[in-house]
């Protein structure tokens, strides 16, 4: 990724501006214990996925119950005592023709609502901001392609995020275990201890009611970067450049938690994805100020190696 290696030196000082959009921001896209149904959706895609998926659900529990007493009837009417006198017959034109046709119309009546809704995923439109997400083993990284802006994100808790010379707490935290210091860092970045193993020490940053274009790609194994509450997901694969879109509906500024969902190595389960959804106002000021902390760095950087 462009400017990625680069610009390794300013994470410490990158880490705050996320940060400025943080204030004020409840969460809403997260897993919670006992969870039964999806996250509140935060985007056309997401609403459009579970209506979907409850109309299906809805389809699938009458068709159950349907030959559940099918199963139930053959049973109470057909067994030896009621029937001792089987009937010979082996087919049943009508039965044969209805089990056949209403299969299908069922599946057209499906598809008619699904094929929709994966044009919607697959059709990318022209996006008001474009993010290149690259996936590595195990953290993500983020360019925001016309802002020129690139930075990487990791689990707040892995080694990468621990600096006790700009934080002295720091030396008192267990990589990867929720334990007092660990709450403490948290706490520190803003998040709840519900928030462990879901929190990143930097975070997207984009502004709700636009169409935002994330360019999906990876540096060395599959990975796949998805938010449930946005109702997308994209394996990244290494050497393959592929799309996906979102939309957050204005009024639903917040932050949304996702992870890698593709299998990656030992520490596929430290790789989550932090996305802040913030107003038009505070994105720019939020862009402004990453603008102005990372102007001229690159070039500072190869002057430095000459």
């Amino acid at each position: 990724m462009k400017n990625a290696l680069m610009l390794s030196g300013l994470f410490a000082g990158l880490s705050s501006l996320p940060a400025m959009a943080q204030e004020g921001l409840k969460t809403i896209g997260k897993p919670v214990d006992g969870g039964l149904n999806f996250q509140p959706a935060a985007t056309s895609l997401a609403d459009g996925l579970q209506r979907l998926d409850y109309m299906i659900l809805v389809i699938i529990t009458v068709i159950c119950i349907f030959v559940a007493g099918l199963l139930g009837y053959a049973i109470l009417r057909f067994n030896k005592r009621a029937n001792p006198t089987p009937a010979k017959f082996t087919h049943h034109t009508p039965v044969e023709i209805a089990w056949t046709v209403l299969p299908i119309l069922v599946l057209v009546f499906i598809g008619s609502f699904s094929l929709p809704q994966l044009f919607a995923q697959q059709e990318i439109p022209e996006g008001d901001i474009t993010i290149k997400v690259t996936g590595y083993q195990w953290y993500w990284g983020y360019e925001y392609v016309d802002e020129g802006i690139a930075f990487e994100s990791y689990m707040l808790g892995n080694p990468s995020t621990l600096d006790p010379e700009a934080r002295p707490a720091d030396a008192d935290v267990t990589p990867f275990v929720l334990d007092d210091a660990m709450r403490a860092k948290l706490t520190d970045a803003g998040f709840n201890e519900d928030e462990f193993l879901l929190a990143t020490d930097t975070s997207v940053v984009v502004p709700s009611g636009k169409t935002i274009v994330m360019q999906v790609t990876a540096a060395d194994v599959i990975h796949s970067w998805t938010i449930p509450a946005f109702g997308v997901k994209q394996d990244a694969v290494p050497g393959r450049l592929a799309q996906l879109w979102f939309n957050v509906d204005e009024g639903k500024e917040g932050i949304y938690f996702g992870q890698c969902s593709e299998l990656c190595g030992k520490d596929h389960a430290y790789m989550p994805i932090t996305v802040k959804v913030v107003t038009q106002a505070e994105y720019d000021a939020w862009l402004k100020a990453a603008t102005e902390e990372l102007a001229g760095t690159p070039q500072s950087f190869q002057v430095a190696s000459n």
